[in-house]
């Protein structure tokens, strides 16, 4: 889903009949005070900007029983990232209402339904589903990151942040669970799904600079090989956030942690978090590489050594490539970040094709990226 930030006012929308129920039904007698469409990314013209989300969010300002309070209003979008039938949509939509308390700290949910014509009702004969949420008051780590790469120094606040992110993650991976057959989805949606490697391909537009056909379908078939060597490790099943990047991590004023968008019903490999959070010290620092060794680096190295010594996840590092090549391959496709140029999207695929011929990932691999750049 896209990400609760950047609000553009839409008024217009305050007095829609539908919307109007439909908080109605989550807080009854409640007011309406202003209605905004949320973006992708606040500084979605930047070099790391974010441009593409799996939906249309609204922020509902109200006020219930003499209290001011704001929710969002989720709806997903067709895309062809798998959510190219209602189905598909409607499934987003029901795993978040399944799994979002699942999360400590993640934004709660109110509401989840279908819409009919200008109602909302049961599902029978319904069209698009919409999802009704709590408003996460906050910054996302995105903009730290942005300040990083900007100064090109990582100060004590920066590293306390790397310590409760890696803190959140080892809280929630140590939840084990027991059906076997979710950890063999899991590794099939990372290869094979819409939202997966295989979708994040097809994504690609054509004659891209650094990612022409070729050399993706040579990371496809990489990625595959992988597929055949983890889809058996039921024992690393675990809780997860499943979209654990800096666009769904808020740290509000008092540097309070908030989660948004849990996915994939929260359930499967430790690796896909750490991993979904990692690569982005690589790729906020790629725009402006005189930020990786005063400022990534001590970043990067300090989330892999906490993470490991904290989870003693022996095995992280030797199941960790297919999950940082697919998150690799969301930063390099200029659907997801139009403005990322040609030579961080090649140095990204540089560093996927290393990690995934590797048999043990090498944290320390990340210094080529930046090597000559």
């Amino acid at each position: 889903m896209s990400k609760p930030h950047s609000p553009a006012a839409r008024p217009a929308l305050r007095d829609e009949p539908r919307i109007r129920r439909l908080i109605a039904n989550s807080f009854e007698g409640a007011e309406i005070l202003q209605v905004t469409a949320l973006h992708a990314d606040s500084e979605a013209n930047t070099a790391t900007g974010k441009d593409t989300g799996y939906g249309a969010p609204l922020r509902v300002d109200l006020r219930h029983r003499g209290e001011l309070k704001s929710v969002v209003l989720h709806s997903a979008t067709p895309n062809p990232f798998g959510h190219e039938f209602r189905a598909n949509r409607a499934e987003e939509m029901l795993i978040a209402a399944d799994t979002f308390a699942l999360l400590p700290r993640h934004t709660r949910v109110f509401d989840v339904g279908a819409y009919r014509g200008d109602d909302f009702v049961s599902l029978r004969e319904t069209g698009e589903f919409y999802l009704l949420t709590e408003y996460a008051e906050g910054r996302p780590y995105a903009a730290d990151l942005r300040h990083i790469a900007d100064s090109g120094v990582a100060c004590a606040r920066d590293f306390a942040r790397i310590d409760v992110l890696v803190q959140y993650l080892v809280n929630i991976h140590c939840i084990k669970l027991p059906e076997k057959s979710l950890y063999t989805r899991s590794i099939r949606d990372l290869v094979g799904s819409g939202e997966g490697i295989f979708g994040i391909c097809d994504g690609y537009p054509e004659h891209v600079e650094g990612a022409p056909r070729e050399r993706l379908e040579q990371i496809e078939c990489l990625c595959l090989s992988w597929r055949w060597r983890m889809r058996s490790h039921y024992q690393r099943l675990v809780r997860i956030h499943g979209d654990f990047h800096p666009f769904n991590v808020l740290f509000d004023e008092q540097s309070e942690l908030h989660l948004l968008d849990a996915s994939r019903g929260s359930a499967g490999d430790a690796a896909d978090d750490v991993a979904a959070m990692a690569v982005n010290y690589l790729f906020f620092a790629l725009e402006t590489p005189r930020s990786w060794a005063t400022g990534f680096q001590p970043l990067w190295r300090r989330f892999w050594s906490e993470y490991l010594a904290h989870s003693r996840d022996q095995e992280l590092l030797e199941v960790v490539a297919p999950f940082i090549a697919w998150r690799c391959l969301v930063l390099a496709n200029p659907v997801w970040y139009p403005n990322v140029s040609g030579f961080a999207r090649s140095r990204l695929l540089d560093f996927v094709e290393q990690t995934l011929r590797q048999h043990r990932f090498d944290p320390q691999l990340a210094d080529a990226v930046f090597r000559d750049a």
